[in-house]
C-alpha cells in the first residue's frame, strides 16, 4: 500500500505491563519487550502502519520515563513526535492531546489510534480494514472502533453491541454501534457470545480530528479546555512545565468511557484479522511452540509427567525441568522467577502493585531473611 495523505498514526505506549512480571518491569514494560521475535510489540505496531504513513506523521504517546526507550526502538520517529506524559491520566488525556497537536501540525487529518502492545495477523487484512475505516471516517465524520469477533465468553474485555450493518467494503463489514458494555461476568459473557451481535472492544480507533475534538468538548469539557492550552507552547521551552501543569489539572479517564460511550455517530468494523492484546502470560500460549503434552514453551524445557503448562525463559539456552505438575505458569528472567497456577495468574497484578518485586530484598525480609512474612501467608 502507498503512503496516505491526511492520515496520522497515534501509538499509545504508556502502559506498565504488570501482568507480565517478571519479564515486564517498571523500567521495561510489556510494549518494549521482544516476546516473539527480534521486534518488540511497539516496533510491531509501528511496522504495521509504516507503509501507510511516513515517520513524521506518526506520534507516540508514552510515559515521560519511557521516551528514551521509544527513541531507541523507533529511531525514525522525529524527536518532537514522541510525547512523554508527566503522569498517568488514562487514554482520554493522551488521545485529546494528540488530537490537538495533530490539528496544529497537520491540519485536520484522520487519526488512527493504536495501542502499542497488540498482536495482529495477517497484517495485510489489518491494513485493508484500517484504510476502509479511514475513508469512512473522513467521509462521514463517524467515530470508528474495531471490534473483535469473540471466540469464548471473555470477562476481561469490554464489548460492543452491534446494530445494523452499514456497508461491506470488499469483505470489510461496517456496523452501527448501539452501545458499549463494560466487562461482564461469565454468565453475561456467555449470553453475548450466543447472541452473535457483540464484539470485543479492541481499543483501536479511527476518527476525523475535528469530529473527535467536538465530542471531547461536549463530553469532557475540562479536558478540552486544559489540553487546548498546550497548542500555544508546542515546540517551545515552556512545553514541559505547561504539560505537567495541564496533566495535573485533568482527571484520569479512558477515551472509551469519557467519549465513545456517549457519542452518537459511533461505528465498528468487525475485524477480519486475528487479534490479541497479549494481556498476560496465558495469552502467550497461542504464540509458543507446544510439545506432545500440551506444554507451551520457550527455552530448553524438559518434562516428566508434566502437562498443560506455560514455560517462558528470557534466556533460550536456560534449562527448566518440570516433574509431575500441570496447569502452571513458570517464567524465568534474570534473577526473577514466577511460578503460578493458571487459575490464580490474574492475582499477579495485585502482587506486583502491592509489593516492590523488582527491588532487592532487605535483610530479614521474607524467606531470604530467615522469616516468613505474615503478609505472604506465613506464621510466626
Amino acid at each position: 500500500m502507498s503512503k496516505q495523505d491526511g492520515l496520522v498514526a497515534v501509538i499509545i505506549a504508556g502502559g506498565v505491563g504488570t501482568r507480565f512480571w517478571p519479564l515486564s518491569t517498571a523500567g521495561m514494560p510489556k510494549q518494549f519487550l521482544r516476546l516473539f521475535d527480534d521486534r518488540s510489540l511497539l516496533q510491531g505496531t509501528y511496522d504495521r502502519v509504516a507503509v501507510l504513513v511516513p515517520p513524521e506523521r506518526v506520534l507516540v504517546l508514552t510515559n515521560e520515563g519511557f521516551v528514551p526507550l521509544v527513541h531507541e526502538q523507533l529511531p525514525d520517529i522525529p524527536e518532537g513526535n514522541v510525547i512523554g506524559e508527566p503522569m498517568r491520566r488514562d487514554t482520554a488525556g493522551a488521545v485529546g492531546l494528540a488530537a490537538f497537536l495533530c490539528r496544529r501540525r497537520f491540519g485536520t487529518p484522520v487519526l488512527a489510534v493504536l495501542p502499542a502492545d497488540h498482536m495482529i495477523e495477517p497484517v495485510d487484512r489489518f491494513r485493508q480494514a484500517l484504510m476502509s475505516a479511514v475513508a469512512a471516517a473522513r467521509r462521514d465524520d463517524a467515530l470508528y472502533t474495531f471490534g473483535i469477533p469473540p471466540t469464548y465468553p471473555a470477562t476481561g474485555y469490554g464489548y460492543l453491541e452491534l446494530g445494523e450493518q452499514l456497508a461491506d467494503d470488499g469483505g470489510i463489514a461496517h456496523y452501527r454501534v448501539l452501545r458499549f458494555k463494560e466487562k461482564p461476568d461469565v454468565e453475561t459473557a456467555r449470553i453475548y457470545l450466543e447472541k452473535g451481535t457483540f464484539l470485543w472492544n479492541s481499543g483501536m480507533f479511527v476518527w476525523n480530528t475535528n469530529a473527535l475534538l467536538n465530542e471531547i468538548e461536549t463530553h469532557l469539557p475540562g479536558h478540552f479546555r486544559h489540553l487546548r492550552k498546550l497548542v500555544a507552547v508546542d515546540g517551545l521551552a515552556d512545553w514541559p512545565a505547561e504539560l505537567r501543569k495541564v496533566f495535573a489539572s485533568i482527571p484520569s479517564i479512558s477515551i472509551d468511557y469519557g467519549v465513545m460511550e456517549k457519542a452518537v455517530n459511533v461505528r465498528a468494523i468487525a475485524a477480519p484479522f486475528s487479534w490479541s492484546d497479549v494481556g498476560g502470560w496465558p495469552a502467550l500460549e497461542a504464540f509458543l511452540a507446544k510439545d506432545a503434552l500440551n506444554n507451551a514453551c520457550r527455552g530448553r524445557v524438559r518434562v516428566l509427567g508434566a502437562e498443560s503448562n506455560i514455560v517462558f525463559s528470557e534466556d533460550t539456552e536456560e534449562t527448566i525441568a518440570l516433574v509431575g505438575v500441570q496447569d502452571l505458569i513458570v517464567v524465568r528472567c534474570g534473577k526473577r522467577t514466577l511460578v503460578a497456577t493458571r487459575d490464580r495468574i490474574e492475582d499477579l497484578k495485585k502482587l506486583v502493585e502491592s509489593q516492590a518485586l523488582d527491588e532487592e530484598p532487605e535483610a530479614g525480609d521474607g524467606i531470604n531473611g530467615g522469616r516468613k512474612s505474615l503478609a505472604k501467608g506465613g506464621r510466626e
